[in-house]
């Protein structure tokens, strides 16, 4: 089964302590640092859209690109109940293609972590450079490695609510600095019975070090990273990283 496209029907459920309004405003302050004030830009890795209903509120043009047809289907029901209006685009972001250059792309909620190998990264950056106009500029984050290591490991987890439950172990890879995640959900169905399914997902704990010089290597300048919702230098134990890097 494809990562994501079980765990599209509840994915929101679990995520809902995110302030997606806040975080859209953060990234279009992060954008507005490196000089642009985004009229048009793609949301690699959208999920369920509900980044790309944010940042399309204010009247962007935005294209929300994501692997999995579950959460784009997500996604699409999100626009329409929202009145917002965005494309969607069912695409591997290591493959974006834009018909004309857009002013930015942004990847939020570990989308880079979840590509596991230098090549796979490069791979995106070089796409996104490709999609971005000259003067333009990419945003993104990750969790960090202090999180992904530290805190997460060969941790177990668990919640249970009214709706769905899940058990969450952990397997660290020291060597490949990969954080690989078995989730069992159980979700209830309209006749109270559960229904049992399983999602395996594989992050890789990058450093800012390792970024910073794919994306110099790949045209970006500039590159600066910040703290979680900041705009001071991380912290040793930082939790989430954010990059911001300028296509000249």
């Amino acid at each position: 089964m494809q990562s994501y496209d079980a765990l599209s029907a509840v994915y929101d459920l679990f995520a809902d302590d995110f302030d997606h309004a806040k975080w859209a405003e953060y990234y279009r302050a992060l954008l507005r640092r490196a000089g642009v004030e985004p009229q048009s830009l793609v949301d690699a890795g959208c999920g369920t859209g509900r980044m790309t209903v944010e940042l399309a509120r204010e009247g962007a043009r935005v294209v929300g690109v994501d692997i999995s047809e579950g959460m784009l289907r997500v996604a699409a029901e999100r626009l329409r109940r929202e009145g917002v209006r965005a494309q969607l685009a069912h695409e591997d972001m290591c493959r974006l293609r834009v018909p004309r250059p857009v002013d930015a792309v942004i990847c939020a909620c570990d989308g880079v972590n979840y590509l596991l190998s230098a090549e796979r990264v490069r791979a995106f950056f070089r796409a996104a450079h490709a999609a971005i106009r000259p003067g333009g500029a990419l945003a993104f984050d990750v969790s960090s490695r202090y999180k992904l290591e530290r805190l997460l490991g060969d941790g177990f987890f668990g919640e249970e609510r009214e709706e769905a439950a899940y058990l969450w172990q952990n397997r660290l890879d020291k060597k490949r600095r990969v954080l690989r995640m078995d989730i069992t959900f159980f979700v209830r169905e309209a006749d109270g019975r559960y229904r049992r399914f399983q999602e395996e997902h594989e992050q890789r704990a990058h450093s800012a070090a390792e970024l910073t010089a794919w994306l110099e290597a790949e045209g970006f300048q500039n590159v600066e990273v910040f703290g979680d919702q900041t705009f001071d230098a991380p912290g040793a134990e930082e939790k989430r990283l954010h990059f911001l890097a300028r296509r000249p």
